[in-house]
């Protein structure tokens, strides 16, 4: 069961993903029309400005010789996966280029193709050559040779004084190898060598000169590798054998200076002598070090006799054991007698001289232990120097060997190299057959090119085709980036989702040139319009757990997005169900209240406020069961008079007299006298304007006045256009038939409220 709700939860995820997307193509379809229609036209142009060129073709079998050296013929082509793309460089280079041109003469039989004679051109061709370009460079279809490059090469060529030595048959050849398409077949040894020019049978001599130039290239550097490797070995032998004799004699002459005539034995035997001296050298360093420890340890313990018999030496000497334990002895001798005699007691005195033998006796023997131990250290260190001075003497003599042996056995390798390279040398040399060993490719023409009878460029299919997918996909990319950028309101979900407050209903905008939103519910009861503002007055009755909220400030972020507008229709609705219901203007910076239902504005709020008058001036509406309060003469100080007591006291006492009271405020992000009412009422309503209030005004304003804690009772999407998204009241249009003009929201310009 989880599994199934999951998956129903992504289902209708994607469903609304995809809706919103074919909501996004609705809305902007008229963009994606005209970039779709811009990009066809500028393909279709393309195809009617851009010259026709006649591409010809030939296939070639490009084959490694199979019995050159080295190669394995198990492997495509020996081996070497770069064969052919150093062929196919080989076909585009200048070398095989200026063949071309020279064997077909195409800069003398042929030059008109290629050259035409610089004459000033018209505005009709510099207009037609202008838009030519620039329908190439946005297409991509460039074509593959232009009539004005040569000429224009050797043109600027002459002005800029930098490659005036280039020839036309220069020119004309680089531009040739830059032209020449090679293309090899997929899991073959055939290439295709093509060439595209206006002219076809050009086309095809071309490609054929191509052919036959590649093979004659081919061959010359064949014939030139194999006489100049022939040539080279020859010369090359007869100075590798002057090398080998001189460097012969000159291994002779040093073996007889250096009485090198045993050299590898002495130099085997060094190691030898030094590794027994480092043994010897490392053996008398611990020593040294062992002893130099235990004379640390005898001056760290000073004199004291007792810290001395702690060190090792000296704990672990047997005279000093036996001294110890004769000591204990006399000490315990010494011990029972005291008991028995006094201290001048002949035997006391006995035991007293006989302790102090002993630890004379001791003593001696510890400072012979001492002075053993120094002139052990002594001599150890001794011995430690006279290793030392023996291993830097086999070291030097070591070294004086090595350099001698180094340059001696650089000698012998020069020898042997020389050697081998001669042996080499001759041995290629006396091998016949080396010209056909130099040959590695055999070419074989597979097919002739023929000459095209339909030009390959442009291509209308191609061209329309891709007109066609680049164009939607212009129009749809620049109508999801502009819905990206759009960071207005557009749907009920979007508030609810990011704020958790209710949507109590939505408003459909009015087609402002046929009607007047100010008396639009009051002329069209039963419209559609007529109904989103009951379900909204609805949302506010049931808005309360126990009683619905009677004072209802309505506000919005900005100006101009319909806020008294509606106020008014909220109290209209609300004044039907035979209610007492108050409009109060409390906008006294930019009052339309008393514009929007025709009425004076002489006195109002501010009078009150400010103390002008004693009573509010309250005005009954013609033909409506509404009373109206207007905001009155424009006061200084409009902030301060709506957050003074006398309008606490006021609201509390117009809530008790009336059944409902609709305050019309200004905009919370322009002023603060809205923030400054929200504290006084029972709720507050936001307007928000379909397609013009944004998200960041949005998120300022809301925090406002959730720092203020107002009581915020719901939003109200306002001018929301059913075309352009889910129409609430669709279904309602069929149903109101009793409306007399038939009058039905529809996307036109709303009035400011």
């Amino acid at each position: 069961m989880q599994q199934n709700e999951t998956s129903q939860e992504t289902s209708t995820e994607d469903e609304i993903d995809l809706r919103d997307m074919l909501k996004v193509i609705h809305k902007r379809r008229g963009l994606i029309a005209i970039i779709f229609f811009i990009v066809l036209l500028l393909a279709i142009i393309a195809n009617f400005t851009m010259t026709p060129q006649y591409t010809a073709s030939s296939n070639v079998l490009i084959e490694r010789n199979q019995g050159t050296q080295g190669l394995d013929a198990s492997q495509p082509y020996g081996g070497d996966p770069d064969f052919l793309e150093t062929q196919s460089a080989i076909i585009k280079s200048l070398n095989v280029a200026r063949r071309i041109v020279n064997d077909l003469d195409l800069t003398g039989k042929y030059h008109k193709f290629f050259f035409k004679n610089e004459s000033t051109p018209s505005f009709v061709d510099n207009l037609k050559k202008g838009l030519r370009s620039q329908i190439k460079a946005i297409t991509g279809f460039m074509g593959s040779h232009d009539n004005l490059d040569a000429s224009q090469l050797v043109r600027l060529s002459a002005e800029s004084g930098i490659a005036t030595s280039l020839s036309e048959e220069d020119i004309l050849a680089n531009q040739l190898s830059h032209e020449l398409q090679i293309a090899p077949i997929r899991n073959t040894k055939i290439v295709t060598i093509s060439y595209t020019f206006k002219n076809p049978l050009l086309a095809k001599m071309i490609t054929d000169a191509a052919v036959t130039a590649y093979k004659d290239e081919m061959m010359e550097i064949k014939l030139a590798a194999a006489n100049y490797s022939l040539k080279w070995m020859t010369d090359k032998a007869e100075e590798e054998k002057t090398k080998l004799e001189d460097s012969e004699r000159t291994l002779q002459k040093y073996m007889k200076a250096n009485g090198l005539v045993r050299v590898e034995e002495s130099i085997a035997v060094n190691p030898q002598r030094m590794g027994e001296f480092v043994l010897q050298l490392s053996r008398a360093e611990a020593q040294r070090k062992e002893t130099e420890a235990v004379l640390a340890q005898i001056r760290k313990a000073g004199e004291n006799s007792d810290q001395l018999e702690k060190v090792p030496i000296f704990a672990d000497s047997l005279v000093l054991k036996d001294m110890r334990v004769n000591i204990y002895k006399a000490k315990q001798k010494q011990k029972e007698l005291s008991k028995k005699y006094g201290s001048r007691h002949p035997q006391m005195i006995q035991a007293k001289d006989e302790l102090a033998v002993l630890y004379n006796e001791r003593q001696f023997e510890i400072q012979r232990i001492i002075d053993s131990t120094k002139n052990t250290y002594s001599l150890a260190k001794s011995q430690e120097q006279d290793i030392r001075d023996l291993l830097t003497s086999a070291k030097n003599e070591a070294i004086n060997s090595s350099e001698k042996y180094i340059q001696y056995t650089s000698l012998k390798r020069k020898v042997e190299s020389n050697q081998m390279f001669y042996d080499t040398l001759q041995e290629n040399i006396k091998k016949t057959g080396i010209t056909d060993q130099s040959q590695a490719v055999n070419i074989w023409v597979v097919k002739q090119a023929e000459v095209p009878s339909a030009p390959s460029q442009p291509n209308t299919k191609k061209l329309l085709a891709l007109g066609t997918v680049l164009g939607l996909a212009l129009g749809f990319g620049m109508a999801f980036v502009l819905e990206f950028l759009d960071n207005t309101v557009k749907t009920e979900s979007e508030l609810e989702k990011k704020y958790g407050r209710t949507v109590l209903g939505t408003v459909e905008i009015v087609n402002q040139k046929k009607q007047h939103i100010e008396t639009f519910l009051k002329d069209h009861p039963l419209s559609p319009f007529a109904e989103s503002y009951r379900l909204i007055c609805s949302g506010l009755l049931l808005s309360s757990a126990e009683t619905p909220p009677k004072k209802i400030l309505v506000t919005s972020m900005d100006q101009a997005e319909g806020k008294t507008t509606t106020a008014i229709n909220i109290a209209r609705i609300l004044s039907q169900d035979n209610k007492k219901v108050l409009l109060l203007d409390c906008d006294m910076r930019k009052p339309t209240t008393h514009i929007c239902m025709d009425m004076e504005n002489e006195s109002g709020l501010s009078d009150y406020l400010t103390g002008n008058t004693a009573e509010l001036n309250v005005q009954n509406v013609d033909g409506e069961n509404l009373l109206l309060v207007t905001s009155g003469p424009k006061p200084p100080n409009p902030a301060e008079l709506l957050a003074s007591e006398k309008m606490k006291h006021l609201l509390a006492e117009l809530g008790e007299k009336y059944d409902f009271v609709i305050l019309d405020s200004p905009p919370v992000q322009a002023v603060s006298d809205s923030l400054a009412l929200t504290a006084r009422v029972d709720g507050t309503i936001v307007v928000v304007r379909y397609g013009r209030t944004s998200f960041d005004r949005l998120n300022v304003g809301m925090k406002k006045m959730k720092d203020i804690k107002a009581h915020i009772l719901g939003f109200v999407l306002n001018a929301f256009k059913q075309e352009e998204g889910r129409s609430y009241y669709a279904s309602y249009s069929s149903y109101y038939t009793d409306d007399p003009e038939g009058n039905k929201p529809a996307d036109k310009k709303e009035s400011k409220g």
